[in-house]
This record gives structure tokens, C-alpha cells and sequence, in this order.
């Protein structure tokens, strides 16, 4: 009789054995994630870890379904794949429901995804990956349209700044599909030929001559026109980081671009995080509009998303404006450690220990006329919070110290704070719009100086603040 053989089996190229410490580790990346888009007031979903092989083949494009783990069960007849990407299954999900749904809906979701590529520092087969997105919205409001882009980054740059990061770490880079079209017409691309010479744009930095040479003449791409969008790509992003805005440089008298819709998402993220780089592309086929990715020290891709306004409408869904973003843990998990930044030991069991965010609404800042204008910045500073003056004078302070926000020393732990989206000023409206999201206090701006507190659970008017003290105001109250 054969003896059953001992030799060991390793785990599948591109996967990881999480032990205690490990997973650990990995909890305190996804606790973040969580912990940063309850507070900008993103509701959690979950989909399916597969999904019919069509529902990529269809809507993601030729690089993501080269990259797919697919199979059929046997005797079966329907081809599947495990997800590579949240942004379908998202799509399809709203699609089915969107008449029942808020609109804006904003969610975020991290879970486990798949993709058949050569696993290598920074990227692996199996991996947990973090998505937020908006969808809806007023469809004929562009202003409300870069209020969702900038919240989207926003939601990324929070995550960074609080977990110690800075501007000189790590960079959103920001650019447009229309900007894009432009410069590859522009360079002298086919119009027929744009979206390909996008996909191919978005990698040309990342091969050699002979592979550039080699995938242009298997689409028929003319190369030496993707090589002058290139070029010129290049040139118009270090004119733009020279001079801190927008240049686009011989594309201002060629080609008919508007800016507006950027130069806004740009003001409203946080100053130095983030800069126009006509150089992004994202290859996906279904981005539209906004497309940006966040790098780490110059190189590495640590996030991407952008626009994605008629996907929904693919699925059976009505027409949607769409915004979202995607983020994995294991580059994630890399530059924590590279940058001392991922706690240890009895110092990560603390991290982990500290109070979640609060899954109801904490805030629901609305205004009148003369205070609009306030609203984003209240609601950054709301969900940011005050760090304790005791924090920051000690030489040694870690991002996960129990005492950041401490209020003994003037600190004021970030909120979950929510927006009305609604375009009435009538107040009453706004407030029956804070209480169906079950907020605990509605913040009324009346200036640019002060703002009204209300008990939402109470009725009780809590008094007239300014707007610097909105926060202390409603912590001394939870």
C-alpha cells in the first residue's frame, strides 16, 4: 500500500499567511480605512467575491481582463471570475436599485479581490482593497459634481494625514479625460484612436522603446504621435508644479479645454496635497472625466480613481454621475512600515483598542445664504478634528498616541459630520433632511463667523457658536 506522501504544499505565488501579528497589522489598515469614511459620511456595502465573466468583459476593458481568475463549474454553462475590482459590482448594484435609493449615495466597502498578474513588491494575487464612491446627485450641477471629486480625495487625504503622513510623502496627481483627448488629438492621434491611445498613455512610462514600438503597431497607433503626447504631458505637468495651478501650455490656443471643474476640485482638497498632472491617465475604459492616482515618494501608485458617469447607465441603471476611488492594503501595509509609521507590539493592541467611529451622524452642517460658503470647511473641520496641545509639543508623538485628541488639553476628536445636498436654503427642509440621516446635532451657518447648534434627539436649541468652537461645542455634549 502506498504511503501518503509528506512533502509540504506551499501557499498559491501571491498570497499570504496572516498570523496573529499579521493580521494585526492588517486590522489596523482596514480600522483606518473604516474609521475615515465613516466620518465623511460614506454608508459600508458588500458584494459578491465573483461575478459573471461577462460583467468585466463588457465594462472594465481588455488590461483588467487579461489580469482575471476565471472559471467554470463543472457540467456548468456560466463562465465566472473572481473580482479584480469593486467599481462593476458597485455599478450593477446600484443600477438595480437606484429609484430606491439617496441620491447622492455614498459608500465604501474592503474586502478581499483577486488579480492573475506576477506578484512582486507592493502587489500581490489576493489582496484587500478599499472603495469609496458617490453616485447622483444633481446631474446639472457641475459645482456639486467637483464637491463630490474633492470629497473623494479628500477621504484619501485624511487617511494620510492622520496616519502621520505629510505633502513631501505622499501626492495626489489630478488630471481629466477631456484634457487627455485633447493632448493626444492634439499630438496628432485619430480621433477613432483616442481611447486606445489612452490606455497606452497611461503606461508609456513604464515600458521600454521596443514594447512601445511593439503594442502601437499592434493597434495601429501612430508611435511617434503617442510619443509627442507624451512629451508634452511631461512638459505641461512641470510648468504646472513650477507654478502651483493649472498649465496647459500650446493646448490653450489648440484645443477647446475648460479647467473649471479641476481648478475647483484643487481648491477645495487641503492645501499641497494635491496637483494637476496631465500625465495620469487610468486605463480602465469606463473612466469619463476626473482621473487621478496618489503616489508615495515620487513612484509609487498607492490609489486611483476617477469619473465614471455613464457606467451605471450600462448596467440598466438611469443616467448617474459616478466618483470613486480604490485603494489595496499591501503597498499600503509597505509604506507604513518603510516610513516608522505602523505601530508594534503593546502600542498596536492600543491603536486597535481606541473608540471606532460613530456610525450615526455626530454633525449635519446646513446654512443660509450668507453662510454657504463655510460648509466645506466646516465639515473638513469637524471631521478632522483638534489635536491636543499637549500632543503636539512632545518631539516623539506617533499618529495612534491615546492622547491626540485628548480634551483636557484643548484637543477635539474628529466627527462623523454629514452635508445636506439638496439645493433649497429653506431651513426647515435641511433639517428634516439631518433628521432621516439620524444625525445627533444639526449645525446651522449663519455667517461666515458664527453657526446655530441644535439637539436633534431634544429639539434644544444649544446656542450661537463660532465657527471655530462648533466642534469643542458638540463634544462636550456626546
Amino acid at each position: 500500500m502506498a504511503q501518503p506522501s509528506t512533502k509540504s504544499i506551499p501557499a498559491p505565488k501571491g498570497t499570504r499567511d496572516l498570523y496573529p501579528d499579521d493580521l494585526l497589522r492588517q486590522r489596523y489598515i482596514t480600522e483606518a480605512w473604516r474609521r475615515v469614511s465613516i466620518r465623511h459620511g460614506f454608508d459600508e456595502i458588500a458584494g459578491p467575491t465573483f461575478e459573471m465573466l461577462d460583467l468585466y468583459k463588457k465594462k472594465s476593458g481588455e488590461g483588467i481582463v487579461s489580469e482575471l481568475f476565471s472559471f467554470r463549474r463543472t457540467g456548468g454553462d456560466d463562465d465566472y471570475a473572481l473580482r479584480p475590482e469593486f467599481t462593476p459590482t458597485l455599478a450593477r448594484m446600484y443600477a438595480a436599485k437606484a429609484n430606491a435609493l439617496p441620491s447622492p449615495c455614498k459608500w465604501f466597502t474592503a474586502g478581499p479581490y483577486f488579480r492573475a498578474e506576477k506578484p512582486q513588491r507592493g502587489r500581490l494575487r489576493e489582496f484587500l482593497q478599499w472603495n469609496c464612491d458617490v453616485m447622483g446627485g444633481d446631474t446639472d450641477n457641475a459645482d456639486f459634481q467637483s464637491v463630490f471629486d474633492a470629497e473623494i480625495i479628500c477621504v484619501i487625504v485624511e487617511l494620510f494625514s492622520d496616519s502621520g503622513f505629510s505633502p513631501n510623502d505622499v501626492l495626489v496627481r489630478l488630471n481629466s479625460r477631456s484634457i487627455l483627448h485633447s493632448l493626444l488629438i492634439h499630438a496628432g492621434v485619430e480621433q477613432s484612436q483616442v481611447d486606445a491611445g489612452v490606455r497606452l498613455l497611461d503606461k508609456w512610462s513604464k515600458i521600454d522603446d521596443v514594447t512601445r514600438a511593439r503594442e502601437c503597431n499592434a493597434i495601429g497607433l501612430d508611435l511617434n504621435a503617442l510619443n509627442r503626447a507624451f512629451q508634452i504631458a511631461d512638459s505641461m505637468g512641470s510648468s504646472s508644479s513650477r507654478s502651483g495651478g493649472i498649465t496647459l501650455g500650446s493646448l490653450t490656443s489648440t484645443a477647446n479645454i475648460d479647467v473649471t471643474q479641476l481648478d475647483r476640485i484643487l481648491r477645495l482638497v487641503p492645501k499641497g496635497w494635491a496637483i494637476f498632472d496631465p500625465g495620469i491617465a487610468r486605463g480602465l475604459a469606463y473612466y469619463t472625466g476626473t482621473v487621478f492616482e496618489l503616489i508615495a515618494d515620487g513612484e509609487r501608485a498607492v490609489a486611483g480613481g476617477g469619473r465614471y458617469d455613464n457606467l451605471i447607465e450600462l448596467f440598466g441603471g438611469p443616467p448617474t454621475p459616478a466618483v470613486g476611488f480604490g485603494m489595496g492594503d499591501v503597498v499600503l501595509g509597505l509604506l507604513l512600515q518603510d516610513k516608522g509609521l505602523m505601530p508594534e507590539g503593546p502600542e498596536l493592541m492600543e491603536a486597535l483598542s481606541q473608540k471606532p467611529a460613530s456610525l450615526r451622524p455626530e454633525a449635519f452642517v446646513i446654512a443660509n445664504e450668507a453662510g454657504e460658503a463655510q460648509v466645506e470647511p466646516l465639515l473638513a473641520k469637524l471631521r478632522r478634528g483638534v489635536e491636543s496641545e499637549a500632543w503636539n509639543s512632545r518631539a516623539d508623538k506617533k499618529p495612534w498616541d491615546a492622547d491626540r485628541y485628548c480634551s483636557n488639553s484643548g484637543g477635539v476628536s474628529p466627527m462623523h459630520a454629514r452635508r445636506s445636498y439638496k439645493s433649497t436654503k429653506n431651513i426647515g427642509k435641511l433639517l428634516a433632511d439631518a433628521r432621516k440621516q439620524h444625525a445627533k446635532f444639526a449645525v446651522i451657518i449663519e455667517s461666515d463667523e458664527a453657526a446655530k447648534v441644535e439637539n436633534l434627539d431634544t429639539r434644544e436649541d444649544l446656542g450661537t457658536f463660532p465657527l471655530d468652537g462648533v466642534g469643542a461645542a458638540i463634544a462636550e455634549r456626546l
